[in-house]
């Protein structure tokens, strides 16, 4: 793959390249993009193009600014947590109008890309299934090209149904500009369970084609069998539960067990380490960040202002206090040994590899939210930047990258998309709606909560099948904190009017006359809000108009 990462990234504006008119003496061929007839008269160029698929686009609209290429936001400021009660962005980055209750088709915040990026990509991989078969290449590069387009097509599909329920299918066609543009099917949103289907099928094609494991450079970030099967496992997830309603959880817990079936992943032994290791065994599918790029910069974007870092998504108590205690019972059972006045101590481990609290080790010192003087605190330097919460994000941080002007630093770090313990979530959940708590769901269960590094007790045996559903929604929460599952879990359940609807939580620390720390839970963002029309997104009002208000608006907004 000797073309220019230059070059790479004009093709990434393909919408504009696949256009025609008839030549005259104005026409100028541009010199930074790549003709069509080129890349589809050169096998290295189009795979090249597949490849930039996955990276998507930046949109050329205000909304946009900032947002990074790629399937999500991943590393880029304010993430998905800071629109659940995980976390807040700790200077708003467009999430607290979202937090807030909101949002709306004018005022979409952070999401308001989705709808535009995901059918600017659909239209792209549009264009490569309909044109692979011209280009010339080997057959087995052919499939995994074919898999590669499906698989991409299925997961923008998949992000459109999960934020606005049905969306309208474009099918195979490519639109141009010129192009009829009065056509119904433009405008007309499938069913829900018409898009499900679709999108299902699509990773049914993708598994068809596409390898076990892939064998080149690019090999961490494209999918394989294993993404798609295990994009599947969730999509049947989604549909089966409560908010969609249009699928089996039969169906869901097969899906998933077809992924461990595989015997391709396992789960790592160290937690904390898993996120910043691109060649995790655990790992299905991720995108690789180059550490040093603008947009992930974690380091600095999250730390604590005491290091210079600008706090960025900081936890909730919300979040904290979901933690079980090490002996495996929540801090609520009165036999759990929960301490108030040291309420760190003692806790899941994952809590120590997720959460940045009082007294946490961190860059060989402790972090200091302790006032007076905790450096900190709102009496350290860069005092703006200091935590609502009283927390600060620990998860994905690699200590070995410099927090002060970070953006020379060499390697890559994977934002994971889909990993086997989600997988193993996933069955779990559904085979507990199928038949009840049956082994294989504690078997799941406890192979995520016995990783070495973790090795929290084994759930308790007998547990009713209402019992285990609470079970696994705790581990969700904590297993796959940050991972942008909770956003969506709570909506899929239905249970957003309870967890949105309540205040967002933070600590406040200070210290006694005898300079021990004394903690109080506070109110860190007020007005939380959530009705039931937040279920699904608002399209974009300017999605509306450019439709010339043929598109439908999302229910209630």
């Amino acid at each position: 793959m000797k073309t220019s990462k230059k070059i790479l990234y004009t093709m990434l504006l393909a919408g504009g390249i696949f256009t025609s008119c008839k030549k005259n003496y104005l026409d100028i061929v541009p010199s930074d993009k790549i003709a069509d007839v080129a890349v589809l008269g050169d096998s290295s160029l189009f795979e090249n193009y597949v490849i930039n698929r996955y990276m998507g686009v930046r949109l050329q609209d205000k909304e946009a600014e900032g947002t990074p290429p790629g399937f999500g936001r991943g590393f880029e400021y304010a993430m998905w947590s800071s629109l659940t009660d995980e976390s807040i962005y700790n200077n708003d980055d467009n999430t607290w109008l979202i937090q807030r209750g909101l949002l709306a088709p004018e005022n979409t915040g952070i999401a308001g890309t989705i709808w535009g990026r995901s059918y600017r990509s659909i239209r792209e991989c549009n264009y490569g299934l309909n044109n692979i078969m011209q280009v010339g290449m080997s057959e087995q590069l052919r499939a995994k090209l074919r898999g590669e387009l499906h698989f991409i097509r299925a997961f923008r599909y998949h992000d459109l149904i999960r934020n606005y329920g049905g969306v309208i299918l474009m099918g195979d066609k490519v639109y141009n500009l010129g192009d009829n543009m009065t056509d119904p099917a433009l405008y007309t949103k499938a069913s829900l369970k018409e898009c499900m289907d679709y999108a299902v099928a699509e990773l049914d094609s993708a598994a068809q084609y596409l390898p076990a494991v892939n064998d080149n450079n690019w090999a961490a970030g494209r999918a394989t069998k294993g993404a798609a099967l295990a994009l599947k496992a969730r999509l049947l997830l989604y549909a089966a539960s409560p908010l969609y309603n249009v699928g089996s959880w039969a169906a869901a817990a097969a899906a998933a067990k077809a992924v461990m079936d595989m015997n391709q992943y396992s789960i790592a032994s160290d937690y904390a380490k898993l996120f910043l290791t691109p060649g995790s065994n655990e790992i299905i599918f991720a995108r690789q960040y180059a550490i040093g790029a603008r947009h992930v910069c974690l380091e600095i974007s999250n730390g604590p202002n005491g290091y210079n870092g600008w706090g960025g998504n900081i936890p909730l108590q919300n979040l904290v206090d979901a933690y079980e205690m090490k002996n495996g019972k929540p801090i609520t059972d009165a036999a759990s040994g929960y301490d108030a006045t040291n309420p760190y101590a003692n806790r899941d481990a994952r809590f120590y590899a997720t959460v940045l609290y009082n007294g946490a080790v961190y860059r060989k010192d402790t972090v200091k939210v302790y006032t007076p003087g905790g450096k900190d605190s709102k009496d350290g330097p860069s005092n703006w930047n200091t935590s609502k919460t009283g927390y600060y994000l620990r998860k994905f941080m690699d200590d070995n990258n410099p927090i002060d002007n970070p953006w020379n630093v060499a390697g890559l770090q994977p934002w994971i998309y889909l990993r086997y313990a989600e997988v193993l979530l996933n069955y779990a959940e559904a085979q507990n709606e199928a038949v009840g708590p049956d082994g294989t769901v504690y078997a799941a269960v406890n192979q995520v909560r016995q990783r070495a590094s973790v090795n929290q007790p084994a759930l308790v045996a007998g547990l009713s099948k209402d019992q285990m559903r609470d079970a696994i929604r705790r581990e969700r929460q904590v297993e796959l904190a940050f991972e942008e599952h909770r956003f969506y879990d709570v909506r899929r359940w239905k249970i957003a009017m309870e967890t949105e609807n309540v205040p967002a939580y933070g600590i406040t620390v200070e210290l006694d006359s005898n300079k021990k720390p004394v903690y109080t839970k506070k109110v860190a963002l007020s007005n939380r809000s959530f009705a039931e029309k937040n279920y699904w997104l608002p399209i974009p009002r300017t999605e509306i108009q450019a439709s010339n208000n043929k598109l439908e608006q999302t229910s209630g907004y």
